[in-house]
């Protein structure tokens, strides 16, 4: 098994890392819409977080070796599903 770290990504919040590849699979690790860095993106929409978890998503699987193109499967979670079409029109691109 090998560790994933990028400071492309937002630092992990607790004692885990970004992403664990073994054989040739990428377990990535939950991601906030958070800056590397730690720091908040300069608005606080549901479209910026979302749009810096998935950049902050992209940046760990190309720091792997991979891509967006090889993901079989996202979970997503929302504080209300009332978010889900501005998040959807996110994930969509």
């Amino acid at each position: 098994m090998k560790c994933i770290y990028t400071n492309k990504g937002a630092d992990p919040q607790a004692p885990y890392s970004q992403a664990m590849v073994t054989g040739n699979l990428v377990f990535t690790a939950g991601q906030i819409g958070l800056l590397p860095g730690g720091t908040q993106p300069a608005g606080d929409t549901v479209t910026e977080q979302a749009e810096q978890a998935c950049k902050n998503i992209q940046n760990i699987l190309e720091a792997a070796g991979t891509s967006c193109k090889n993901v079989v499967k996202t979970t997503v979670f929302l504080k209300d599903i009332a978010y889900f079409d501005e998040f959807n029109t996110v994930y969509n691109k």
